[in-house]
């Protein structure tokens, strides 16, 4: 898989894509990827990439000129003109553009992303794209989570990473299917946040770790990890245990749960309100 990210801020980028994970895995040839500087693209001795917003109204725009030649460099092609037949289903270069007015991103669009051969990611900066860039050249407007960052770097980012580790071969599926939001079958068929893990000491300070997972007994293991799934999942995110799919396990479970009740309730509060006064 190949991902090219088109930035006026390529260098917030780099560190990233050249250490950990990734850096092992286009060592592997398992991804290929590509910072694009889309002032490279501008035409004036300037290197100007942004102006006034028509129609008035605060801060500035990415300039369509710029921004078009380096999604043509990185091979995203437009949409064919009014009237003419669309071009086949995969023909175009899946070309996305992280913004909050977008679709908001999950693990199942993670996933579809991660399975196209390449993908160009448009980062945003000031008060956004010409639209006419937009409707020209993206097949995705893709939004990660309801608030504004200053920095698409920063959202592309987010993006690249959910998606190149589901690549075939960058992490083992093992590990791939015990994270939160994982979707397999059996009984972790819903989409839940993943439970609790432990390290030694099997005694720190004076917590100790749930005996279960020092018992050897793999079944209850198995058992106790997924009602501790269905626990967090009930207590941060209810909302994904409305979902359909859920099998009977873990709706058996989650009846159990409910039943002893306590701290087991859903946390509909505001996650901010924690924070407040401290």
């Amino acid at each position: 898989m190949k991902i090219t990210v088109l930035s006026l801020f390529p260098e917030i980028l780099r560190g990233f894509f050249e250490s950990s994970i990734m850096a092992k895995a286009v060592e592997r040839g398992l991804m290929s990827c590509e910072l694009v500087n889309i002032r490279d693209y501008a035409i004036d001795k300037h290197r100007k990439c942004d102006d006034e917003v028509f129609g008035g109204g605060a801060g500035m725009l990415m300039l369509p000129g710029p921004l078009s030649r380096a999604l043509e460099a990185a091979g995203s092609s437009p949409c064919p003109p009014a009237g003419e037949a669309s071009p086949e289903p995969g023909a175009r270069k899946r070309t996305v553009f992280v913004t909050p007015s977008g679709r908001l991103f999950n693990q199942a669009m993670a996933a579809e992303f991660s399975r196209e051969a390449e993908l160009v990611i448009v980062c945003g900066r000031y008060e956004g794209v010409d639209q006419r860039v937009i409707d020209r050249y993206v097949t995705d407007e893709v939004s990660i989570g309801d608030y504004v960052l200053s920095s698409g770097e920063i959202a592309a980012l987010v993006l690249v990473d959910a998606v190149y580790r589901l690549v075939p071969g960058v992490i083992s599926g093992e590990s791939l299917l015990e994270e939160s939001f994982a979707a397999s079958g059996g009984a972790r068929a819903a989409a839940l946040l993943e439970y609790p893990q432990y390290t030694r000491p099997a005694l720190y300070d004076t917590l100790r770790v749930p005996e279960v997972l020092t018992s050897g007994h793999h079944a209850n293991i198995v058992r106790w990890r997924l009602r501790e799934s269905v626990r967090k999942t009930l207590a941060y995110r209810p909302e994904l245990l409305a979902a359909e799919g859920l099998s009977s396990e873990v709706r058996k479970l989650l009846r159990e749960i409910i039943t002893e009740g306590g701290n087991d309730e859903p946390n509909t509060e505001d996650p901010g309100a924690a924070n407040d006064g401290r």
